[in-house]
């Protein structure tokens, strides 16, 4: 058989329709309103699993859920009736027409200048065929942000980009976005308003006259049903994600930190769900650019789902550097422990068990237990440095007393001292710095509290509250370290310095009380007004001090 009479055949069987192959294959972007919509549906018991441990969908799962959401509109409030019309009309591109969509540029539908202020779904440029898809939108967002204390000051951002994004084959799914933007006032206080900043290498680096900085995505995306219940994705490239159960921050990838780079394979079969997933990303940012690294991250998962009970998962992950890609952890189908004390034990492992239920209407429970290294030695003496283990668990409840169109949210977090630190450095539970992992970090708790009330399908008002506790390093004034307490993810137990046992919050005590208050509105389609308001209280209660932060932050964002 010549080459490419092999191309062909090959070409055939990826994209013929025996495969089942579907258009919209491309992902929605996780920071979608939608996600809280079927969230609240699912809940509520309209419809089942909706993978939030993996949350990113295709606009293809996206409208099927939407497609199960209509088959019970008569169980749904008036708002969340205005919300399910609102998607339809995003993810129903079938269904276009004058009436909900609006394009600028491109054959089909025409637009006028007053559609630039109506609540239509708004493209500059749109192609649909049977075969391929391809739709443009210009990008913006302003932002101002205030501080009252410790002292005032003012920061503004605004950044503008694009976003391309379609489907060929019926089941090839791309997309690429750009955005770059600039800072004005206080630049340190600008990254209080957008912690992304944080890891922005452009920003970071301040070499050039104004602050400035850039973010960009994109990815190639491969779905397919090749039978009956089952469905098989296949990607690479660079988009947000985020992993684990979690309402607040998550254990295993919170997406509070820099974009991975990452391939990812999906496989689900009935009851069955499985993750692979490789990615990389960098070190801490170092002036000296000989001393910047790539780091790896490995991780597998597998998953039972019980319709109307609950689903269960147990996962793992690997972190190394120091070398290339290493071929044992790209493997999906092996365990990661056994093999990395195969290759000298030089990388750090965590394993994970998680669960959701659904057989309480209106209520979800879930929970995570995590596991840092050691497997399952001594865990009766939780007091050992080597017993790094942290649980979470969360309930989520939707319409409580009957009050349709409110969530809240309780949740409890506890991570024992040294849990994301490595005897190495290099491969600390971070990236770019900060962690993958929750943000409150080593030797720490958390009690969140959160209510979410939908006024109609275009105001949202959310508010939170959150306690946390956390026990620091203690250094000198010249910050040698006279105490580890195991509360700095880069900073190891050390051994024959530090004592084999340590207390849950030794060390510095401080602890931290967080209110939070928002409200978003959308007021044209794809265009948002968010306004937030955060007040911060740090007490050192080993110093007998308090810190006080608040500010006020005022975004607008579009996508045209």
């Amino acid at each position: 058989m010549n080459k490419r009479l092999f191309i062909k055949i090959f070409l055939a069987v990826l994209f013929t329709s025996s495969f089942n192959l579907y258009s919209q294959a491309e992902n929605v972007p996780i920071d979608n309103d939608v996600y809280f919509f079927l969230k609240e549906m699912k809940v509520k018991g309209i419809i089942g699993g909706i993978h939030d441990d993996n949350p990113n969908m295709s606009r293809y799962e996206v409208k099927n859920l939407i497609s199960k959401i209509e088959e019970y509109k008569t169980s749904l409030s008036k708002t969340e009736m205005g919300l399910l019309q609102k998607f339809k009309a995003e993810f129903f591109d079938e269904e276009a027409d004058s009436n909900n969509t609006a394009q600028f540029f491109g054959d089909g539908l025409s637009s006028s200048f007053s559609d630039l202020f109506s609540k239509k779904n708004r493209y500059m440029y749109v192609y649909r065929d049977p075969e391929a898809s391809f739709y443009f939108n210009v990008l913006g967002r302003f932002a101002f942000g205030h501080t009252f204390e410790p002292e005032q000051y003012n920061s503004t951002l605004y950044d503008i980009g694009f976003r391309f994004r379609g489907t060929v084959f019926n089941s090839l799914g791309y997309s690429l976005s750009v955005q770059k933007g600039g800072v004005s006032g206080s630049q340190s206080y600008a990254k209080l308003f957008d912690p992304r900043l944080n890891y922005n290498f452009k920003f970071i680096e301040a070499i050039e006259n104004i602050g400035n900085y850039d973010f960009a995505e994109g990815y190639l995306r491969y779905y397919a049903e090749p039978a009956k219940d089952m469905r098989l994705s296949l990607q690479l490239g660079r988009e947000k994600i985020k992993f684990g159960y979690g309402y607040g921050s998550k254990f295993v990838i919170s997406g509070d930190h820099t974009y991975l780079d990452f391939f990812r394979l999906n496989f689900d079969y009935g009851v069955f769900s499985f993750t692979s997933l490789t990615a990389s990303t960098v070190g801490t940012f170092n002036e000296n650019r000989d001393l910047n690294y790539t780091k790896y991250l490995a991780l597998n998962r597998f998953k039972l789902y019980f319709p109307k009970l609950f689903e269960f998962g147990l996962g793992e992950n690997i972190i190394y550097s120091g070398r290339g890609l290493d071929l044992a952890y790209i493997n999906p189908m092996i365990f990661y422990k056994f093999v990395e004390m195969s290759l000298q034990d030089r990388d750090n492992g965590t394993l994970w068990l998680d669960f959701q239920t659904y057989f309480l209407k209106n209520v979800e429970i879930s929970g995570t237990f995590f596991l840092d290294e050691n497997i399952l030695s001594q865990l009766q003496d939780l007091n050992l440095f080597s017993n790094k283990t942290a649980y979470q668990i969360g309930a989520f409840w939707y319409s409580p007393f009957s009050l349709n169109d409110l969530s809240l949210t309780a949740e409890y977090t506890k991570i024992r001292p040294y849990v994301y630190t490595h005897t190495n450095e290099k491969n600390s539970y971070t990236a770019y710095g900060e962690l993958l992992g929750h943000s409150i970090g080593p030797n720490s708790d958390e009690i969140l509290f959160k209510a979410d009330y939908n006024l109609s399908e275009w105001i949202r008002l959310s508010g939170s509250y959150q306690y946390v506790r956390s026990g620091e390093n203690i250094y000198d004034n010249e910050e040698r370290l006279l105490f580890n307490a195991g509360g700095d993810k880069f900073v190891p137990h050390r051994m024959n310095i530090d004592s084999k046992r340590i207390d849950f919050l030794d060390g510095e005590r401080i602890n931290k009380n967080i209110l939070t208050a928002n409200i978003k509105m959308e007021p044209l389609r794809k265009f948002y007004i968010n306004l937030t308001g955060k007040l911060l209280i740090v007490n050192n209660i080993t110093r007998n001090l308090e810190d006080i932060t608040s500010y006020v932050l005022f975004t607008a964002n579009f996508e045209l």
